[in-house]
């Protein structure tokens, strides 16, 4: 069964680990991180966390969410929404699995939440007061 466009092929199902991700790369905008269940569900979010920006793709998978490497936030993989008490939501992409091939939406892909970039680390800049 295959799909007709918009959706593109990323990768095969056995190309993501049970309970882990790999990355698609887009040119404009952060990485697509595609994310396998045990269960065989597969989830498709932006790879940046809500709280702090962290790759959600380097993060643990268990039942329908993953956890944030850097502060332990559990993000929904169906929704992209942080568990309460936590709040925020990163942005979610449309995955369809046909034959074995996992697709994403092209104009998703080419779209969707390009505008948002991973926070810059380091130490908060100061405004030099005027004498």
């Amino acid at each position: 069964m295959s799909l007709p466009a918009p959706w593109t092929p990323v990768c095969r199902v056995e190309d993501i680990p049970v309970l882990g991700s790999r990355t698609v790369r887009r040119p404009v905008g952060l990485d697509v991180a595609v994310f396998r269940n045990a269960e065989g569900g597969v989830f498709a979010l932006l790879d940046r966390c809500p709280h702090k920006g962290g790759p959600l793709s380097q993060g643990i998978v268990f039942d329908q969410r993953v956890a944030c490497p850097l502060h332990n936030w559990t993000i929904g993989l169906a929704d992209g929404c942080a568990q309460a008490p936590d709040e925020g939501c990163t942005p979610r992409f449309a995955v369809r699995v046909a034959d074995g091939l996992v697709h994403l939406d092209a104009r998703e892909l080419a779209t969707h939440a390009t505008d948002l970039t991973r926070p810059v680390a380091g130490p908060p800049t100061r405004r030099r007061e005027s004498a």
